[in-house]
């Protein structure tokens, strides 16, 4: 018998995690995003990553229908956009509120995050209530700034800790 939902939530909140929004364009419904803390590397060769996505988000079906997606890691200077493509309002409203751009996919890249890396879907696999979507990264985009992490319920920073002490 598995633990409760809330014991997995409580048990999940200490794992500390960096934050993303992942995005996608696709003709039905056009720019999606929501905020996704459930990421990895998977492979260097082929490139591959892989993130978790709610089965009742709608930004799912996006990706499933374009089967192009990015994963944007926010800075320490996005928290607003973190709260903002985790539902806090429509997805307009999110990429009018986010500066974004496209590379090679046409899905949204923001660019002020920290990294935004373009893929393509190479699988879709449900998992409980969750999808997870393993991507080929075929452009990426590396800027300057410090992660934006999750732990505990709340955003948190990095800390540099003088390893000579």
């Amino acid at each position: 018998m598995s633990i409760s939902a809330t014991e997995y939530k409580q048990a999940m909140q200490l794992w500390a995690s960096g934050v993303t929004v992942v995005t996608t364009n696709s003709e039905k419904y056009g720019l999606q995003g929501m905020t996704v803390s459930a990421f990895s590397g998977v492979s260097a060769n082929p490139a591959l990553i892989l993130c978790c996505l709610n089965e009742a988000a709608d930004t799912g079906e996006g990706i499933e229908l374009s089967q192009y997606f990015a994963v944007n890691i926010l800075t320490t200077a996005q928290q607003n956009a973190s709260n903002q493509f985790a539902g806090g309002c429509s997805h307009e409203e999110r990429f009018a509120h986010n500066p974004w751009h496209t590379a090679i996919t046409g899905a949204p890249l923001l660019s002020e995050s920290l990294l935004s890396l373009d893929c393509k879907l190479v699988e879709k696999v449900r998992a409980g209530s969750h999808w997870i979507l393993i991507g080929e990264v075929l452009a990426c985009e590396l800027r300057t700034g410090e992660p934006l992490l999750y732990y505990s319920a709340d955003y948190r920073e990095l800390v540099a800790v003088d390893a000579n002490k």
